[in-house]
């Protein structure tokens, strides 16, 4: 006869089983990756699926639309435009004194960098974690790591990529970190997400630091992630309390991250000296740096090797050679990995025949 109440598994069996799997997936977590993104990748057309409604929404919405709000709208970006239009002639002036100022000073000018519009595909729901999801991966170049911006400032960062997806960790989520600095005076802190949306923090903050609220925060370009220059929060918040080492400093982001649709992804230039995850090549600027050019003697790129050849004159003597001369600066030539001087060896003179 059998029991009526059976007896099953033993909760402290349970406890046990779980937490030797959850041991044996924590070891494993970074071999499981590649299966991971495998699986992003799969479900992929899920997710273009899932877009589809509110895309026949956003089409029937502007199908419908009336002739007052268009007109309305058409009026409102044409004043956009101009204003655009005249902040856009004030920053050619700025630049171009800006390129006149590096060039007194000697420095390199910055090259522009490869962009592309994604559009956002899906939100995330965990309230614990900020990211979206983009309708570009890996088959348009994208690779974890990768800034992304909106039409106001920097959104946040690439963490996952699949062939056609792409997540992006939002600058508002409390793992996200990005080195900034302030316009007035060029002081340098860290930004960290706070998990609010409209918020971000500026820890270990020293209380004497010339931080003031209006402040503008813009990327410091700093750990070769984020270029420099991108406008990131303005300062909302400044807290000095009696008895703390630190003061509190909040700052709200540029970029309205509760209603972002279109973003853009940007490549770091051929010259920032950014390396792609898996030597992945960097995309052309719009205008490359065109590199030095070997000389023909020597396997080493030098740019000054041409200085180190002797002009022939046109008055030579026929069937004489004639000989390299050293250059100035050949003791101060830099070594080569081989440890070999790049100087130029002098020559005795050939006999004339």
């Amino acid at each position: 006869m059998k029991p009526i109440f059976v007896r099953g598994i033993s909760n402290q069996f349970r406890l046990t089983l779980a937490i030797i799997l959850s041991v044996i997936l924590l070891a494993a977590n970074h071999r499981l990756e590649p299966a991971r993104e495998s699986l992003s990748t799969a479900l992929s057309p899920i997710q273009y699926l899932a877009s589809v409604p509110s895309a026949i929404l956003d089409w029937s919405s502007e199908s419908f639309a009336t002739r007052n709000m268009l007109a309305l709208q058409n009026k409102e970006l044409l004043r956009q435009q101009l204003l655009m239009s005249e902040r856009l002639q004030r920053f050619e002036h700025l630049r171009q004194e800006n390129e006149r100022l590096r060039a007194l000073l000697g420095s390199p000018a910055y090259q522009d960098s490869r962009k592309m519009v994604a559009e956002v595909m899906e939100v995330a729901s965990d309230p614990s974690h900020h990211y979206v999801v983009l309708n570009h991966g890996s088959r348009s170049g994208v690779f974890v790591g990768q800034p992304v911006v909106d039409a106001q400032g920097v959104v946040g960062q690439v963490v996952q990529v699949s062939e056609m997806t792409s997540r992006v960790l939002l600058l508002s989520d409390v793992s996200h970190g990005l080195p900034v600095r302030i316009t007035r005076n060029d002081v340098r802190l860290v930004a960290n997400g706070t998990g609010e949306l409209d918020e971000i923090e500026l820890r270990h903050v020293a209380k004497s630091t010339d931080i003031r609220v209006g402040d503008l925060l813009v990327t410091s370009g700093l750990g070769n992630r984020f270029p420099e220059g991108y406008p990131v929060a303005r300062v909302m918040e400044v807290l000095t309390e009696d008895g703390q080492s630190y003061a509190r400093v909040t700052a709200q982001p540029l970029a309205a991250l509760d209603r972002i649709r279109y973003l853009l992804l940007i490549w770091p230039s051929p010259d920032s000296g950014v390396t792609l995850p898996n030597q992945i090549p960097v995309p052309a600027a719009d205008h490359p740096v065109e590199e030095a050019k070997p000389d023909a003697g020597n396997c080493n790129a030098n740019p000054q090797g041409a200085a180190a050849n002797a002009t022939v004159p046109s008055n030579a003597a026929p069937n004489s050679t004639v000989p390299n001369t050293t250059a100035p600066n050949a003791a101060a030539a830099p070594s080569n990995a081989n440890g070999a001087s790049n100087a130029a060896t002098t020559q005795p003179p050939a006999e004339v025949h």
